[in-house]
């Protein structure tokens, strides 16, 4: 018999709209109190008049103490459960993409909360992040076993959000062997991935066809790619005929990567590396008198609470600022945010306050979105998180 988790009067709402999550101050806990649940143990969910909502793991430790698995209270949530949902998020990928390099499965997005795999070909690349998935990532190695033959298993369980769980971190080939070198190809460019000790999942699949509208636009240009990691933007920019490219990180590994990658395409005569925080090189090449064509803000999250909003939405504001300062008159700027807490209006909006304070012209004409290997779950906001606003500057009006 399954333990059931029971809600408050009216607090079925959001769930009946679709939504995955259940935050603590919603159980009813003099029916249900949460000290009896083990972290990770599935539960069937209740409105307060004992109707079942579906099942779901609970985690009696955090502010979102339950995820949704399905609606069919008759589910397990066993090996059976997961081939399903990873079959209908495999179909969604070989819809959109002709090669197996991307991100199969996105968490809520793809109805499987607290679970990412990146795929680079025969080599998968898994991030944990619940106590829930956590309990059965024996079957998630079983089931990529079954299902791809692969190469290798890596777990990339190493993220913050998992003390958060009470797990630990760690990081550990599970199945397999990694290749001495992992490449990938995307939009036309390879790239060596380091899968152990990469940041993340050790590739960012999200921007992909935002780098692909970019490559229209940049021949014969200089171009600067600012956060550049392994020059997903930079060399994506060479490849399509770009005249320079200079590649700026605060990681020595990312930018050895840089270079690596450059030469892996035959790009690496036009291209410059400088490694140093990113608000500190681009005031450095203002004072050079440096200028690009082409420029590329794709910092990490400057805003990952709410609370860190002012802060956060200052530091957006100041390097789009900077990278305005390095643009010629009629250049374009790419600016991006992976903060779910920055709408893109808020983006907009930091741009263009950057925009009047050196006198400058923003038009913004062509905007990018997360790939489609990272699905929105209409009813979850937080799964929607990659913003991309490509514009045209000049002289202010």
């Amino acid at each position: 018999m399954r333990a059931s988790l029971r809600l408050k009067k009216n607090e079925e709402r959001r769930l009946k709209q679709g939504h995955l999550w259940v935050y603590s101050n919603e159980v009813d806990t003099q029916q249900t109190p949460l000290k009896q649940f083990e972290p990770g143990q599935i539960v069937q969910i209740e409105a307060d008049n004992g109707k079942p909502l579906g099942i779901g793991y609970v985690n009696p430790n955090t502010l979102i103490c339950a995820r949704l698995l399905s609606r069919d209270v008759k589910l397990d949530f066993n090996l059976k459960f997961l081939k399903k949902r990873v079959q209908e998020a495999q179909a969604l990928r070989e819809l959109v993409f002709d090669q197996p390099y991307y991100r199969l499965v996105f968490g809520e997005g793809d109805g499987l909360p607290g679970l990412v795999i990146d795929r680079f070909g025969d080599v998968f690349s898994v991030q944990i992040t619940t106590a829930g998935m956590e309990a059965v990532k024996e079957d998630v190695v079983q089931l990529l076993e079954n299902l791809y033959h692969p190469q290798a298993i890596v777990f990339k369980n190493d993220t913050p959000s998992r003390e958060l769980e009470g797990l630990p971190r760690y990081e550990e080939v599970v199945y397999g062997s990694l290749p001495e070198t992992l490449t990938i190809e995307e939009n036309g460019t390879r790239f060596q991935i380091p899968v152990e000790g990469g940041q993340k999942t050790g590739w960012f699949y999200d921007h992909r066809q935002s780098r692909a509208m970019l490559q229209s636009w940049v021949k014969g240009k200089r171009v600067l790619d600012v956060f550049s990691y392994l020059g997903g933007w930079g060399l994506a920019a060479a490849t399509a005929g770009a005249a320079e490219v200079t590649c700026v990180d605060a990681s020595e590994a990312a930018l050895d990567g840089v270079e690596a990658n450059a030469r892996l395409n035959g790009v690496d005569s036009i291209l410059t590396t400088i490694q140093g925080n990113a608000f500190d090189v681009l005031n450095a090449l203002k004072l050079e008198a440096h200028k690009f064509d082409v420029i590329i803000v794709d910092p990490p999250a400057f805003i990952k609470r709410k609370k860190d909003f002012k802060q956060g939405f200052e530091a957006y504001r100041r390097v789009n600022e900077l990278a305005l300062r390095l643009l010629e008159k009629d250049g374009i700027m790419v600016s991006a945010s992976c903060s779910h807490h920055l709408g893109r209006d808020q983006l907009l909006q930091a741009v263009q306050s950057a925009a009047r304070h050196v006198d400058r012209r923003v038009q913004l004409f062509a905007q990018g979105h997360q790939a489609a290997d990272h699905p929105v779950h209409p009813a979850i906001p937080e799964s929607e998180y990659i913003k991309t606003l490509f514009f045209k500057s000049g002289p202010s009006w």
